[in-house]
């Protein structure tokens, strides 16, 4: 199981080293800006797909979106 924490900056290094001294822990290693930006861009869209099924959202056509080009 993948779990992302949010550390506030000036505590991320001490929140690394206790991470990282748990033995149940994998893999502990901070995201990179970009990937943080792709991050909330994927969660965004998936909360306007969500919002579509339920009716409460209308989305572009692929036509639409070819005409904007």
């Amino acid at each position: 199981m993948k779990v992302v924490i949010e550390i506030s900056d000036n505590e991320a290094e001490i929140g690394m080293k206790v991470l990282k001294s748990l033995s149940f822990v994998k893999n502990a290693k901070p995201m990179t800006d970009s990937n943080v930006e792709l991050w909330d861009d994927l969660k965004d869209a998936a909360e306007q797909v969500r919002l579509h099924k339920q009716g409460k959202l209308r989305l572009k056509t692929a036509q639409e979106l070819l005409n904007e080009l």
